[in-house]
């Protein structure tokens, strides 16, 4: 399926890197709910749709971001599993979206590195994150690496060009 144009400002995620991401997520994403933080055109959280995650909030503060994630699940014909919040990523964390299996961070890579630690913290306080579950965590091979609750075990590294993922399974 052809997604939306990406907006201005928005670095989404590479295909093949999700492509990748996927397949070694596997089926963990099968009837999982899944929340996309900082989701851009939302094709990380269309993707886990895609491959039978039951629901998935999209979060992400800029408004072209909005648009496109509303306009790609219309386009894919997953709107009745979404839902689209036009937030700051902290601050949706804090209204306790819910409970998730999968949290997809994938941060613009000059969001500074305390910040990004400050979500993470929020994400593990609130409990966003189901026991067992995993938050997948993007950068990129340059920046500085958060430091990762005390509760979240590194499960995975994927490296693909300039983006590191790590795959953090919730104690």
């Amino acid at each position: 399926m052809r997604l939306a144009p990406v907006p201005a400002g928005t670095r989404p995620m590479a295909d093949r890197v999700r492509e990748g991401l996927f397949s070694s997520l596997g089926d963990r994403v099968v009837d999982a709910s899944v929340l996309d933080l900082f989701a851009g055109t939302g094709a990380v959280g269309i993707e886990a749709l895609s491959r039978g995650a039951r629901r998935a909030v999209f979060v992400d503060s800029a408004p072209g971001a909005v648009k496109a994630i509303h306009e790609n699940l219309r386009r894919s014909k997953f709107q009745a599993t979404a839902a689209v919040r036009r937030l700051d990523t902290l601050a949706a964390v804090r209204q306790n979206q819910g409970q998730f299996g999968l949290v997809f961070v994938d941060p613009p890579y000059r969001l500074p590195v305390a910040l990004l630690e400050a979500l993470l913290r929020e994400l593990a306080g609130q409990g966003a994150v189901a026991s067992g579950g995993a938050v997948v965590l993007s950068r990129e091979t340059k920046s500085d690496m958060p430091v990762i609750p005390v509760n979240w075990r590194l499960e995975r590294r994927l490296s693909y060009g300039d983006a590191i993922i790590l795959v953090l399974q919730v104690q």
